[in-house]
């Protein structure tokens, strides 16, 4: 297993989530504020993570978990594994330079340790990617937000009725094709082609701890996690959820 190198512990009162893949916390931070206590997993420096945070190998840090019984000690997982991997937004768009091609999917390896783990998990990947059951799928627009940022949600041992999908208020702000098209959403990826400035781009996500580009386009906005775990722990207190 590979070993933690940077943990902090914070008392824990209420349930405890584990973040893997976690990166600077966009999931986390909708989980907190939903109610949980959250411990975050990435196999990278995330000194921005706001909460509890061990940099290890996320699939090896959990096997142990189950393997050690300590796994226990958490109601809930949420998983966010690289999406590169057969996704459609780099080897269609950008197949003639071979990206996306030589990424290792680890979404099956993911599900198949989350359903050894015996709790109930959320698997998160973006529009593109036919690896996961589509269980939910949200939208910035659904919260009002700058972005559009869609992604897709695999519920493992609790399901959730799925929202409305609003109709988009208009286009993504940004280069197409040599055309400049303007709209109320800014692009959450990438660099060029009239993507946005760090402010704009922590407004439109609903993110402000952390101002580093790549960490804010891998995010998913904290709204999405926070409805997921609102919507779980109303479960849980009727006792719907496992």
């Amino acid at each position: 297993m590979t070993q933690p190198t940077t943990i902090r512990r914070e008392a824990t009162a209420r349930p405890r989530l584990l973040d893997l893949f976690s990166c600077a916390g966009g999931a986390g931070m909708g989980y907190r504020r939903a109610g949980f206590d959250v411990v975050g997993v990435d196999i990278r420096p995330r000194p921005r993570y706001p909460f509890a945070f061990v940099q290890a190998d996320a699939l090896d840090f959990l096997a142990d978990l189950i393997a050690t019984g300590h796994i226990e000690r958490y109601t809930a997982v949420h998983a966010s594994p690289p999406c590169q991997a057969g996704c459609a937004l780099t080897v269609g768009t950008n197949q003639s330079r071979g990206w996306g091609s030589t990424h290792v999917d680890l979404v099956p390896a993911t599900r198949v340790l989350l359903e050894a783990s015996g709790l109930p998990y959320v698997i998160e990947q973006p529009n593109g990617r036919a690896e996961i059951r589509k269980d939910l799928t949200l939208c910035g627009e659904m919260f009002s937000l700058g972005v559009l940022r869609h992604r897709n949600f695999e519920l493992g041992r609790w399901s959730v009725p799925r929202p409305v999908h609003p109709k988009h208020r208009g286009r993504v702000r940004g280069w197409r094709h040599g055309e400049f098209f303007d709209g109320p959403y800014v692009a959450a990826y990438g660099n060029g082609g009239g993507k946005p400035s760090i402010p704009e781009l922590q407004t439109a996500m609903g993110i402000g701890w952390t101002d580093v580009r790549e960490e804010l386009t891998e995010a998913i906005p904290p709204a999405y996690s926070e409805w997921i775990g609102t919507q779980f722990l109303a479960q849980a207190h009727t006792g719907v959820a496992a």
